[in-house]
């Protein structure tokens, strides 16, 4: 399958903010809003970690370590799911994966992209 497509990662200094993008060319909107979207995150000899997820009822989830810096929203027009990351720590340096789940159960997953927060 077709991997989705993120972008948005980058360098940038504690305290600093990066918004990250999630899109699957293909997909047409009532899928997409059928869809649970989610970001994940990985560091080597980690396992991936769920980091905000968003459900087809609207329903948001945050790991604890990003509630009150990060958001997960969706753009309908566009047919993305963002990742509003502000107050960027050194710990969240890692590579951040965006993964869909549709109404069958089947996952498809990003190819990843890089955000690292470092003076």
């Amino acid at each position: 399958q077709e991997p989705l497509v993120e972008s948005g990662g980058g360098l940038v200094e504690p305290g600093g903010s990066l918004r990250l993008s999630c899109a699957d060319p293909r997909i047409i909107l009532s899928t997409f809003w059928a869809n649970t979207w989610a970001w994940y995150r990985q560091t080597p000899g980690n396992e991936r970690e769920l980091v905000a997820e968003s459900t087809p009822s609207s329903t948001t989830n945050y790991a604890d370590s990003v509630k009150g810096r990060f958001t997960i929203s969706r753009d309908n027009a566009r047919k993305r799911v963002y990742l509003q990351m502000n107050n960027l720590r050194p710990e969240d340096t890692s590579v951040y994966y965006c993964k869909s789940i549709d109404s069958r159960g089947t996952v498809r997953w990003g190819q990843g992209t890089q955000v690292t927060v470092s003076s």
